[in-house]
């Protein structure tokens, strides 16, 4: 039988998405602005209400291409609050737009979402060894340091718990615990 982290539960897209997607480094800023807005839509709810709305949000904010959203207006916005397919929170729709505006900034900036997104853990994944759910954080020094940061420079629904989200789904971190099936498993970078 396999061991999962015990977050996964036993439901098919939760096992999947353990399986084959958390935790592995991701390069790719396209789907690192996707973590973004799907980490930040998921405030207050759980993560599995969100990731069975992937999907929808894929095609609802044009598969998260940054330089679109950024040009959304006020219709466009209204539009995607009668989408049942997506949290239908007015803030959290307004910040896709904001977000998508300053990830440009900083893709400019710095050349990537990347290169930003992964000095906060020096460029390589953090090897944590915890046993069980229990001992991992909601947050740590590092998410602190990239919440401040992405706040300063206008970045909404962005604060440490949800940073620390982001980095366990893109790799920035392995949490799996030491009992999982993935938790040695070589971290291949994902694109």
């Amino acid at each position: 039988m396999t061991v999962r982290c015990a977050w996964a539960g036993s439901d098919d897209l939760y096992c999947r998405y353990h399986d084959t997607e958390w935790g592995v480094p991701l390069h790719d800023d396209q789907r690192l602005f996707e973590f973004l807005i799907l980490e930040g839509a998921q405030a207050g709810l759980s993560w599995i209400t969100v990731l069975r709305k992937r999907e929808n949000y894929r095609i609802a904010f044009d598969n998260f291409d940054a330089a679109r959203i950024a040009a959304y207006d006020t219709d466009k916005i209204a539009s995607l609050l009668l989408d049942a397919g997506i949290v239908r929170n007015r803030l959290k729709v307004q910040s896709t737009v904001t977000n998508a505006q300053q990830f440009l900034r900083i893709q400019e900036e710095f050349g990537s979402f990347d290169r930003f997104l992964w000095q906060f853990v020096d460029g390589e994944p953090v090897q944590n060894n915890w046993r069980s759910l229990a001992e991992v954080p909601a947050s740590t020094a590092q998410s602190d340091a990239m919440s401040r940061e992405l706040k300063r420079r206008g970045f909404k629904f962005v604060g440490t718990t949800i940073c620390y989200a982001l980095m366990q789904a893109t790799g920035m971190v392995n949490d799996h615990t030491t009992d999982c099936f993935r938790h040695d498993v070589e971290h291949r970078a994902g694109v």
